[in-house]
């Protein structure tokens, strides 16, 4: 039965603020180097398991906390990582500054307020009232969360409450844990694909029915000769515009691109050979980087490419933020056609993409590099030689670190690629297309079920905390009682020592939720 303010009979609506303990202190772990510290920061709540450090390799002050303490993340953007400190060791609690801590009320287990504070609402309103300059320097303040409602049942059912919870979430864990064990399988799958695509073993059976294909190695010097026909032309161009006469030997300045070192890459299918980004490249418009000052969005501007954009093969051109035109136009060699090969080379290294027509004028960034194919071969099939695992570990490792780890065009250009003949490469890209498309239905699929799994976490912490998740008990004593005990414990000692439970109890110690469980 529903008392009129909405909740269960036995149940009292009260704040965080009345509730709210905070005894912690000031401690600069440096001045005691030797000795170790169980520190709960916020890059460690992923893993669920606080760092060991000593005090030495703690670079910046911290706060003492206790066990069963619940601690808040304030800032932004992880909001709303909820954590109950444990007892891992036997070393001093302390935790970042980044936490708001909450410390133990001897009325109110940890873990329902833990669970408590995990509702999506809870979070959106942490959200909603960070204040600061933006980005990572936004921060809740914690004065902020004394107004914010708190649903208290008795104090037996709020045990209750935390072992349906646990029970239900354990279920969820394993449900979720098995759709990331098949999201591993369809990751490695999908490498195996692209593995098999560029070693020519998608196509044997192709190739045997088909013994009389051109060989790459023919297309590959017809390729050559028309790079080196269209630079020249270019330049013939380039000399009337000027109004100039061809100085003798003009032609003596082409570059012809190098061909590959193949001395230690593995041996090809009979009719390919290896080819490098630079000869499939188009002379007259060479690989390039795009923007470096993009500036603000503007509604009717230029689309402009950049990292995030970029992926397995397709480019998100429904999100794409737009430039000024005179930032766009000073970079002309990055203005995309359509048709174009795209590879990430600052930060995330190795991202690939087409340019699809639908793109036709967009730019990129500077961490986006252009790569126009020649149209003697199919801009798609040398996407996918780029996209291969092996290829992106090996762009990878020839990126240096600077600002952030950043590839030079220079070992783009001669980057080698297994050269299919023109035939194969149509089959080359049907065939691994075919495979990877149900890959991607699949990989959908799991998505969706991991978020109805998030989904199902949020309705069963709704349901919990509006009474509804475990029956009530008569004999259960009021949290109206419950509540007047905090209050008087806290106006009459302000600052009595900070209430520990004991270990063991279920809900009350360090036992019973993950810190990396979402919810």
């Amino acid at each position: 039965m529903s008392e009129s303010n909405g909740l269960p009979k036995g149940w009292v609506r009260t704040t965080l603020g009345t509730i709210h303990q905070d005894h912690a202190v000031g401690i600069t772990p440096g001045d005691e180097p030797e000795r170790q510290f169980e520190l709960y920061s916020v890059p460690s709540f992923p893993a669920g398991i606080p760092e060991i450090v000593l005090g030495k390799d703690v670079g910046s002050s911290k706060q003492k906390v206790a066990p069963d303490a619940v601690l808040v993340c304030k800032i932004n953007p992880r909001i709303n990582r909820i954590w109950v400190v444990g007892n891992h060791t036997n070393f001093p609690k302390i935790a970042s500054t980044e936490w708001i801590p909450f410390w133990p009320v001897s009325e109110i287990l940890p873990h329902y307020l833990c669970y408590y504070l995990r509702q999506h609402s809870f979070r959106d309103y942490l959200a909603a009232n960070a204040s600061g300059v933006g980005g990572s320097l936004m921060r809740v303040k914690a004065a902020t969360l004394a107004s914010y409602p708190l649903c208290l049942p008795p104090h037996r059912e709020q045990r209750r409450i935390v072992a349906k919870i646990e029970e239900l979430f354990s279920d969820l864990d394993a449900g979720v844990a098995a759709l990331e064990r098949v999201k591993a399988n369809l990751k490695r799958y999908r490498a195996a694909v692209l593995k098999a695509a560029v070693e020519g073993k998608l196509t044997e059976k192709w190739r045997a029915e088909h013994p009389n294909t051109e060989p790459a190695s023919k297309l590959l010097e017809r390729i050559l000769a028309e790079r080196r026909k269209k630079w020249e032309a270019s330049q013939l161009a380039k000399f009337a515009a000027a109004g100039k006469e061809p100085p003798k030997n003009w032609r003596d300045k082409y570059q012809e691109p190098a061909a590959p070192d193949t001395a230690n890459l593995p041996k090809l299918p009979k009719g390919w050979c290896w080819a490098t980004v630079e000869q499939m490249n188009i002379a007259e418009r060479p690989v390039s980087y795009g923007v470096l000052q993009p500036g603000p969005d503007l509604s009717d501007g230029v689309p402009l490419i950049r990292v995030g954009d970029v992926a397995d093969g397709k480019v998100a051109v429904d999100q794409l933020k737009r430039i000024a035109p005179e930032i766009s136009a000073q970079y002309q060699r990055t203005i995309v056609q359509g048709g174009e090969v795209l590879l990430t080379i600052v930060g995330t290294i190795g991202r690939t993409a087409v340019v699809p027509q639908s793109a036709s004028g967009a730019n990129t960034a500077r961490a986006v590099a252009v790569i126009p194919v020649t149209p003697l071969t199919d801009s798609r099939y040398v996407e996918l030689c780029l996209r291969d695992p092996r290829m992106r570990a090996r762009l990878t490792g020839a990126a240096h670190e600077v600002a952030r780890k950043t590839l030079n065009l220079e070992d783009v250009r001669p980057a080698a690629i297994p050269f299919a003949p023109s035939q194969e490469q149509a089959q080359v890209i049907a065939e691994a297309e075919r495979r990877l498309s149900v890959v991607e239905q699949n990989e959908t699929a799991l998505d969706h079920g991991i978020a109805r799994a998030s989904r199902l976490r949020q309705s069963i912490l709704k349901r919990a905390f509006e009474g509804k998740l475990v029956p009530q008990d008569p004999q259960d004593e009021p949290a109206s009682v419950l509540l007047e005990r905090i209050k008087a414990e806290r106006d009459g000692n302000e600052h009595a020592k900070p209430f520990v439970p004991k270990r063991g109890r279920r809900g009350s110690g360090s036992a019973g939720v993950s810190p990396a469980r979402s919810s």
